[in-house]
Parts: C-alpha cells; structure tokens; sequence
C-alpha cells in the first residue's frame, strides 16, 4: 500500500483491527461469566478461575509472540503477516469459546478451559503485532495520536456494536445455547472480517535496526521492565482497564439481581456505550493539543460521581432514567482509560530505543497485550470469586439479599478502587510532549552517529523518563537480563 501518513484509508485501516481488539474482550467480559453460571450451570468460584488460569498460559505466550513478532521477516512486514494469519485464528477461536457440552462438571470445566486458553491464543497472535504496528507507522507525536483517536473510535463502535448486539441475537432464541453460539458465529466473522480490512490498508516503514535478527527469547521480553516509563505505563493500563472490566462483568449481575431490571440491559448498555463514542471522538480531538494523559483528569472524575449516584439508586424497582444518566456519565471514564492507555503504549519503544539502541516494538506490545489479558482475567476471576462467596447460584431464580447487597458495593467501589490507583500512576507518568521531543532529539542525533550537547536539564528529563544514568543509554547491553 502506498504510504500516506496524512490520509483518511491509513488512520480508518490502522484502527478498524480494534473491532476485533475492543469488541471481543467486551464480550467475553459481559456474558462470558455469565454463560458459564447461568447457561452451563458452573459454580461461580470455579468459572472464575477458568481465566485465571488463562493468565498463567499468557505469561508465557505473549511475551513469547512479542520476541517472534521482533524476530519475523516478512514482505508483508513482520506485524502485518501476522494480522493477516491472525484473522483467521482469532475468528475461529472466537466462534469455538461458545460451544456447549455435556458432561461431569470436571469435563465441562477442563473444556471451557481449554476453549479459553485457544481464544486467549488467536486474540495474541493478532493483539501483540497490531499493538506493535503503530511506532513503525508513524513517527510524529500528536499524529500518533490521531491514529490512536480513529483506533479509539473503532473501539468505541465495536462496543456498541458487541454491548447491544449480542444480548439481542441470544434472546431471539427459545434455548439460550443456541443463541450464545449463533452469537459467536456471527461475530467471529465480523472479527475476521475487520482484521483483514486492517492488513491490506496499513504499512510498515523498513528500520535498519529491525534488519538485525534478534536472538532473544523470553528472558529478554523481562528486560522492559527496565524501562521506568514502562513500569508506571503497566500501571496505568493495568488498573484503567481493570475498572472497565469489573463494571462490564457485573452489569448484567447488577440488572438482574439488584434492580430486578434484566429488561433494562440494552437500555443502559447503549447509555454507557453511546456516551464512550462521544467521549472518543472528544478525546481524539484534545490529543492533537493535549498530553496523552489528559482525556483521564476529564473522564475520571466523572465516572466517580456516576459510581457513587449509582449507589443511591441502587435497588429494586428503582426509576431507570437516573440509572441511565449516570451509566451515561460512565462512558466519558472508560473511554478515558482506554484512550489514555493506547496513546501511551505508542511511545514506549522510542523510550527503549534510547536505553538499548534497539528497536523492539513487539516485545513492548506483547507485554502490553500481557498486562491488558492480566487486567481482565484478575477482574473476571475476582468477580467469580466474590460472587461465589456471596452466595451467589445461576441455577436459582432469586437470589438472597446477601448476594444483591454484595454485588451492588462491588458494581460501586470496585470500580472506584482501580480509577484511584490509575490516577496515582498518571500522576507520576513522567513522558510529556515536551519530554517526548527531548527524547526524540536525542535519538535522531545518536543514530546520525553523533554526540549531543544535550543540557544538564535534558539529561534529568531522559534519566526520569528511562531510569537510567544518561551515560549508561544508548546500550544494547540494556536489553539483556
């Protein structure tokens, strides 16, 4: 494809991947929890650990994937060959977590273990390139962050589209096995569909660095965590992301057990989902100007006041149109925390091309895709767990005044908890615009083979964005563990 760094079809083929990346993780976070208690009858505690264990399994395959993504040479370029093998894998994987069977509950639990642990497989091989694509498509800050605004977006349509769409194609259906893999079916193929878009109108640009085969493994993905910015990133992309999962996994919960309103679920979810596209498209145009941090201190704060009305209202037979209201007020934070975590993750491998000299956007991408699965599957496996001490049982009709009084303080606080923690890291996140530019100086110069005049004062600026002594950047040493 002809590059064009400033034309539409690049920013709308580089984000309409995250169809796949923002649908399919929303999904499994609604209803996957929910199908395994209420439709295959699991105990809650037990379908809990089902993605706990998944992390244990993705601990080792995508930092795995980010050194074969680094490693691979391909005339489609090494993070494109993989959207284009990937689209496959991941729709299939997607359609095949739906099955049902019968069985013992051992043999039903080993089996949707298994099924996870492919789909968390399909969602690596295409989640740690595309993550890696951007930093060796784009160079310029602010534009970066316009093709994270149009990803944001895409984002932000998937949701709607796998918020609403599901509950509806499930409920066309007598049986609801039925309607939970017609669900999987149907939006397997859209994934499919939107991966391969991303693969014939996206580009990579050569980088001499990359042209060196890395014999790096995964002790070598451990290295990233050398990398100051990085730390504090994980902790901003793990804790941002982690708040939207509790509130995702436990809004069905929330309809059906404590305002006894499961009739209301489209209604809420297009209030909280129409709300985060506005917000995307808000936040897209403040990256142009704006740190990448900014959409949070906007966002943040509102979804804490709606968390806390949300309390007030938090009972049977409540009004719905304030529910609606603050679901609505929700949306402008969990889109914050997706928009601020992605914007960021872009400018990682131009922090560690500084400290190693090296260009190694796969391996950052495969311990970002790491973190974001570790975010979800503690959010999931924390639920499970709590829902089952609770007392919570899919198989009752209704449920104590212990369960509902227990999952509204976790639908409130949960929540409230991880934006707090966020915003402690956004607080200490030190690369700025104008620190951005400093470090980028510094690596233009450096591979020109030249020395810097770098200032006392830039020099304290790149020491705080790497943790590194100046005279110790630049080093591939710094890459090894």
């Amino acid at each position: 494809m002809k590059q064009n760094e400033q034309g539409l079809r690049g920013k709308l083929g580089y984000g309409v991947a995250d169809i796949y990346g923002g649908g399919a993780f929303l999904i499994i976070s609604i209803l996957f929890l929910v199908f395994l208690t209420d439709v295959v009858k699991m105990n809650a505690i037990w379908a809990g650990t089902i993605p706990l264990i998944g992390k244990v399994y993705d601990a080792i395959t995508d930092p795995i994937m980010g050194s074969i993504v680094d490693k691979t040479r391909s005339k489609y370029g090494a993070k494109r060959f993989y959207l284009l093998i990937g689209s496959f894998v991941a729709g299939v994987t997607f359609m095949m977590i739906w099955l049902t069977i019968g069985g013992s509950p051992f043999v039903q639990y080993i089996f949707y273990l298994v099924m996870f642990l492919l789909f968390s497989t399909g969602f690596t091989i295409v989640m740690v390139p595309y993550n890696a694509l951007l930093p060796d498509m784009i160079s310029q800050y602010h534009l970066r962050g316009q093709y994270t605004g149009f990803r944001m977006i895409f984002s932000a349509l998937s949701a709607i589209l796998a918020g609403l769409l599901p509950n509806m194609i499930i409920n066309r259906f007598d049986v609801p096995k039925t309607g939970f893999l017609v669900m999987g079916i149907v939006f397997g193929l859209i994934f499919m569909v939107s991966i391969l878009l991303s693969f014939f109108n996206t580009w990579e640009k050569s980088n001499t660095s990359d042209e060196k085969k890395l014999n790096q493994g995964f002790r070598h993905s451990l290295s990233v965590f050398k990398n100051r910015s990085f730390r504090l990133y994980l902790g901003i992309f793990l804790f941002g992301q982690g708040s939207a999962d509790f509130l995702m996994a436990l809004v069905v919960y929330f309809l059906a057990v404590v305002l006894k309103q499961s009739d209301q679920y489209v209604f809420i979810m297009s209030g909280i989902l129409s709300s985060q596209l506005i917000a995307m498209m808000l936040y897209q145009f403040l990256l142009k100007k704006r740190a990448k941090t900014f959409p949070a201190y906007i966002g943040f704060p509102l979804q804490i006041i709606a968390a806390i009305g949300m309390l007030i209202f938090a009972y049977e037979g409540a009004p719905i149109i304030p529910i609606f209201i603050m679901s609505f007020l929700t949306g402008f934070g969990t889109a914050a925390g997706t928009v601020t975590s992605f914007a960021i993750l872009t400018d990682m491998t131009d922090v560690d091309e500084l400290i190693t000299s090296e260009r190694r956007s796969g391996t950052y991408s495969g311990m970002a895709t790491f973190s974001r699965k570790i975010a979800n599957g503690l959010a999931l496996g924390l639920v499970g767990l709590l829902l089952g001490l609770f007392g919570y049982d899919g198989n009752l009709t209704v449920q104590s005044e212990v369960t509902a009084q227990g999952i509204k303080f976790m639908f409130v606080f949960l929540p409230i908890l991880f934006i707090l923690m966020t915003m402690l890291f956004i607080r200490l996140y030190p690369l700025s615009q104008q620190a951005f530019a400093v470090m980028k100086q510094e690596i233009d110069l450096r591979k020109q083979g030249l020395i810097p005049d770098t200032s006392d004062e830039d020099k304290r600026v790149l020491e705080k964005v790497t943790g590194y002594a100046y005279e110790k950047l630049w080093n591939r040493e710094n890459g090894k563990i």
